[in-house]
């Protein structure tokens, strides 16, 4: 059974490789494999066995300024298997787009947005031809596909050998699948800040770049060791405003009934889901602000709040510890709004409700 991210790379995987004259070439590789049956019978050292060699790739030079220096960038999107049948992604051409403003801003060739979605959708339907996909289950209606498999998608670059400082001019993107199913572990949504920075203004933070998760990955894990499921990031100058969570944006439902999510400045990752919950909860009727909230305004005026990205969808949190003080929201129950927010978000993605947006592609 899928659960959170796994390592249980699809047969089928992508490489594309940017010359030194711009131009792109690709080749689809199809890794060693069973049938999804039969693998799952494999004792559990030979089934091991055989993922790792789906996670090898001697064509990647092992020294280079990826490896070395964190010089690279990476995308996660899903394709979620539909209602109706078969799968769809959800705005690969957002994640097309950012991915290839974040190779820009590391100051590599940029991945042709049009060659992303191709990619993309070939590389699921290929393994799902295979049966490397899951299938729906109406039982994920239930609690509104909470527990809901999808395929996660990801694509990141992997910079030409180098051993000194520079820049990479001739990118390898890889694409890469798994089946995941929740991400969040049920039972705690605790929240706590952290004085930990993670990005600063003319920085990276804007950059979906890989350098940028080091940090985030500290903070979270000091976070749970406190008993607490996420962090939440201040400012770099005042160390009084909110940024993001560990690895996803933030929005807050105030008492006078106006969503407010940080704005998008060099600090923030301009997240896919997020644009999409601006842009449902304006269907529903809630205005929405994209502006700078400090944290004594969520302390004393928030009633709901939630994170939003790929992995998560729309994540509900009960409680926000600053400084020692933990404030709860809605008595630590999922609030109405953000219910409604998840019910509808996950509706699209699984084809349950109508795309009235055209968001989801086929694959």
């Amino acid at each position: 059974m899928a659960k959170g991210f796994t390592l249980e790379i699809n047969p089928w995987v992508y490489l594309g490789k940017c010359a030194g004259d711009g131009t792109w070439t690709e080749t689809y590789l199809e890794k060693e494999h069973l049938t999804p049956a039969a693998e799952a019978k494999l004792p559990e050292a030979e089934h091991a066995a055989l993922l790792a060699k789906r996670n090898s790739f001697p064509e990647l030079p092992l020294v280079n300024y990826t490896t070395q220096y964190g010089l690279g960038c990476f995308e996660g999107l899903k394709a979620f298997p539909q209602k109706s049948g078969g799968l769809k992604i959800f705005r690969p051409d957002g994640n097309a787009r950012r991915m290839a403003n974040s190779m820009k801003g590391l100051k590599m060739p940029p991945f042709p947005p049009e060659m992303f979605v191709q990619a993309v959708r070939e590389v699921v339907k290929r393994n799902l031809k295979l049966g490397f996909a899951p299938s729906y289950d109406p039982a994920w209606e239930k609690e509104d596909f909470v527990a809901g498999h999808s395929v996660y998608i990801r694509p990141f670059t992997h910079a030409e050998g180098g051993i000194g400082v520079n820049l990479c001019a001739s990118p390898w993107v890889v694409i890469v699948t798994s089946d995941v199913g929740s991400y969040f572990r049920p039972g705690n949504t605790k929240a706590i800040t952290t004085t930990r920075i993670r990005a600063t203004q003319g920085g990276t933070g804007w950059i979906k770049a890989a350098s940028n998760y080091v940090i985030s990955a500290l903070a979270k894990k000091e976070a749970e060791a406190q008993g607490y499921m996420e962090c939440m990031f201040l400012d770099a100058c005042e160390h009084r405003y909110f940024e993001e969570g560990s690895s996803c944006n933030l929005f807050f439902l105030l008492k006078s009934g106006t969503l407010v999510t940080p704005s998008l400045e060099d600090t923030i990752l301009p997240g896919i889901t997020r644009a999409s919950i601006i842009e449902l909860a304006g269907d529903l009727g809630v205005k929405v602000e994209e502006r700078r909230i400090a944290v004594e305004e969520v302390l004393s005026e928030a009633r709901e709040v939630f994170a939003s990205g790929t992995a998560a969808g729309v994540g509900p949190i009960e409680s926000l510890t600053h400084e020692g003080r933990e404030v709860v929201f809605n008595n630590r129950q999922v609030g109405e709004l953000s219910q409604k927010l998840l019910k509808t978000l996950k509706g699209i993605q699984y084809g349950l409700l109508e795309d009235r947006r055209g968001w989801m592609t086929a694959v």
